[in-house]
């Protein structure tokens, strides 16, 4: 298994390297965001939007849960925030496990510790953490 680090120093450096992300993985690719509080998750799930061609504003669907998203050349995007969801069962209850079908269409998961035991397998596990200098992330890809 091959570890990617990456250092970002911005916002629009977090979203440029969300978009490499998106464009390097195919349709019905699951993508497992992991990071404390403020680390940057909805920002990266920004990037990964936009490079998907998504230009509606993406915000974090903390109280929703699920923001679809149309992709313009067709399927969807799915940003899932189960930080208010206790397991898998309070997951699986809302269907949680429709969105993470390997369908063509792509899942963004922040807080997916809460359904670590149902991810499918393959799925991208990216950390965002904070650093001490300058509001910088360092964000690992594996």
């Amino acid at each position: 298994m091959s570890i990617n680090k990456h250092i970002s120093h911005s916002e629009q450096e977090t979203e440029n390297f969300a978009a490499e992300i998106a464009a390097a993985h195919p349709h019905g690719a699951v993508i497992a965001l992991f990071g404390d509080l403020g680390a940057g998750k909805t920002v990266f799930a920004r990037g990964f939007a936009r490079a998907l061609g998504i230009t509606e504003p993406v915000s974090s669907p903390t109280y929703t849960i699920i923001q679809e998203y149309p992709r313009p050349q067709g399927g969807w995007f799915y940003h899932l925030d189960l930080y208010r969801i206790a397991n898998s069962a309070s997951a699986l209850a809302f269907g949680v496990d429709e969105y993470l079908a390997d369908n063509g269409d792509y899942s963004l998961v922040e807080w997916p510790e809460r359904i670590a035991d149902i991810l499918p397998p393959g799925t991208l596990r990216i950390t965002i953490r904070h650093l001490p200098q300058d509001g910088a992330r360092e964000i690992t890809v594996d």
